[in-house]
């Protein structure tokens, strides 16, 4: 079953409606002409499934949410970017970015502006709010816990979320619609087309976890290639607390030699870099060839002068990052980012959502990598 083939049955929950919070207009116009496209294919006269909405502000800093169209009876679908940092507000007179909880509140209104009209309303929120706060250590919140549950309180029905930093914090609205994705094959398709020459085999590439958190993500590379997988782990002082955490002491490494061979580290997140670029530094002393990063939000908080750094001594060969969340101009421009574009595999969830169709029934993620592999492994062009 294909895209097209989807939008061919007549069995549609409801009208297809596609909502896009400050931020995320480009994803979200992509978004639209892959749905436009299948629906178009599939017989269908659709030119746009965008509506237009705004958050506007008061000058004290309340705010408001607005729909600028019908949405009575449409399957609703909210796109937002809780760490988009360039949306600008004013307070005051001043001008404020941003934060997650100002892009969340944004959501709420928006969700309250639906209420009672749209036949179903589901949120896309590829970076998931509060997500890396996930647990709680003595007396400490639980914002993403909470936050899920004021969806489901707020009529939400389904959350899309992008390779949450845990995804078991879904636990907290057992009877809401949760969907964690990881978009596998859209990064290794942008890694083999990004470097042709990269072999994935035993012999020539190996596996790295950047700590035990992100073993499973690795460990599925490792296994669906076929190649070694090691680890690191992070020794940390637990006598010392400084920001809220206890403070790495060395990264530990575990697992066969490295020594002549191409590494791939995946992880959710690159924040500061640190612990990444610790990482790299620790795999060049083992005599690793070349060291590609991975990580489905790779925000640089510390900015990018330590991977130009590390970029132009040979340590660290590329990094990959999706388009979803926000990306510096500055960013796009480095010669060493590749940016993994998830825009079609958001798209074939929502059909599939629409249609009440399983997501396998149109995309394989699995099957896509074999085949892939297969490609990659035969000389063919991907």
């Amino acid at each position: 079953m294909t895209g097209e083939t989807v939008f061919n049955q007549q069995d549609r929950v409801a009208n297809l409606c596609i909502l896009t919070l400050n931020g995320t207009q480009e994803l979200g116009e992509k978004i639209n002409r892959h749905l436009v496209s299948w629906a178009q294919k599939g017989g269908g006269t659709e030119t746009n499934f965008l509506v237009e909405s705004e958050c506007p502000r008061f000058s004290s800093g309340d705010g408001k949410g607005v729909i600028k169209s019908s949405i009575r009876g449409d399957d609703l679908f909210i796109l937002v970017d809780v760490g988009n940092y360039s949306c600008t507000y004013k307070l005051f007179g001043k001008e404020n970015a941003m934060s997650p909880d100002d892009h969340f509140q944004d959501l709420k209104r928006i969700i309250q502006a639906a209420g009672g009209k749209a036949h179903r309303i589901n949120v896309i929120m590829p970076l998931l709010y509060g997500g890396r706060q996930h647990r709680r250590n003595y007396r400490e919140s639980l914002d993403c816990a909470v936050a899920l549950q004021e969806l489901r309180q707020l009529g939400v029905s389904n959350i899309i979320t992008f390779d949450a930093h845990d995804a078991r914090v879904q636990n907290a609205v057992p009877i809401m619609g949760f969907d964690n994705v990881i978009p596998s094959y859209q990064t290794l398709k942008t890694l083999f087309r990004s470097y042709p020459d990269l072999q994935p085999d035993r012999d020539h590439l190996m596996i790295v976890s950047p700590d035990e958190g992100a073993m499973h993500r690795n460990m599925f590379y490792a296994s669906i290639m076929g190649v070694d997988l090691g680890m690191f782990y992070k020794r940390r002082d637990y006598s010392t607390v400084v920001n809220g955490r206890n403070p790495i002491i060395a990264h530990e490494y575990l697992g066969n030699s490295v020594e002549g061979k191409d590494v791939f580290i995946a992880d959710d997140i690159i924040s500061s870099g640190e612990s990444m670029l610790d990482i790299a530094y620790e795999l060049k002393k083992r005599k690793a060839g070349r060291i590609f990063a991975y990580a489905t939000y790779a925000i640089f908080t510390n900015g990018l002068a330590t991977f130009d750094k590390a970029y132009e001594e040979g340590v660290i060969s590329g990094v990959l990052g999706t388009n979803l969340t926000y990306r510096t101009p500055e960013l796009l421009q480095r010669p060493w980012f590749h940016e993994v574009d998830v825009s079609k595999y958001i798209a074939y969830f929502i059909a599939a959502i629409n249609h009440d169709v399983s997501v396998s029934q149109i995309i394989d993620p699995h099957e896509k990598i074999r085949q892939l592999l297969e490609k990659k492994r035969s000389g063919q062009e991907i």
